[in-house]
């Protein structure tokens, strides 16, 4: 992982020169829960000056290129200018974005792609939580000095985005949800920025034991790769419980 990262970097450096401010890791590669087969590495670059449409494009290639070099669910990026770190802005503007389930529409027509992908993205409030409470600088100025505090309310804002539709959504994404729904409660609750696997592991201390397989199934897919086989009714009878408990409602 560390010599992908720091192929990123480089090209990166190349690229963006002058421009670029810093390179940020978040997400499961600073909170000690990487899984080569389950997880992405998530990057933030943070950039002085908006890029133009062929400085975009250029960029891009680089991106699509380590990205095939890297763990299974790939690369997720985005580039922000730092104008809306500090002081934060939220809904969160970006000038660029990849993940994999973008490669194909990127490789098919790069122009459409340049020219769609931007705009403001709430989910950027819970990238730059991580990044300032956990979050690696890669290259550049240090996380201080690039990221405000995030808002609890924009924090909280942004995570709801995740879990809202829960109670239907969690039969076809049932490890990521029974695992998400913990460490927002885990948030909302005793404001603990946590990983998937520290939020399942902290709802087993903090919910009732009836749910208790379901986390501990979700878990094992999570950190073992195991083939899980779900209870769908008592998967959504916990998103219930714990969308209650949230306090989905108060919205």
């Amino acid at each position: 992982m560390d010599s992908l990262l720091n192929r990123f970097v480089e090209r990166s450096r190349e690229i963006l020169q002058d421009n670029l401010v810093g390179i940020y890791l978040h997400g499961s590669a600073v909170m000690e829960c990487f899984n080569p087969e389950k997880s992405d590495l998530d990057l933030i670059v943070v950039v002085k000056n908006m890029l133009s449409d062929a400085g975009k494009k250029h960029y891009m290639d680089m991106v699509v290129d380590v990205n095939a070099l890297g763990p299974k669910k790939g690369i997720e990026m985005s580039i922000v200018t730092a104008d809306v770190c500090k002081p934060f802005v939220y809904p969160t503007p970006f000038e660029l974005h990849f993940s994999e389930t973008h490669l194909k529409w990127y490789r098919d027509n790069p122009e459409d792609y340049i020219s769609k992908m931007k705009g403001n993205d709430k989910d950027l409030a819970a990238h730059f939580t991580i990044i300032t409470k956990r979050g690696r600088c890669l290259y550049g100025l240090p996380v201080e000095e690039v990221f405000a505090e995030v808002p609890q309310s924009a924090y909280m804002d942004s995570l709801w985005n995740d879990i809202a539709g829960a109670r239907d959504d969690i039969a076809e994404d049932t490890m990521y949800l029974t695992l998400n729904l913990a460490r927002v409660l885990a948030y909302k609750e005793k404001e603990l920025v946590l990983s998937k696997k520290e939020g399942g592991e902290w709802a087993l201390d903090h919910i009732p034991g009836e749910y208790h397989s379901l986390i501990q199934d979700a878990l094992r897919e999570y950190i073992e790769g195991d083939d899980v086989i779900y209870d769908i009714s008592a998967a959504q009878k916990y998103a219930e419980y714990m969308l209650g408990r949230i306090g989905i409602h108060e919205r």
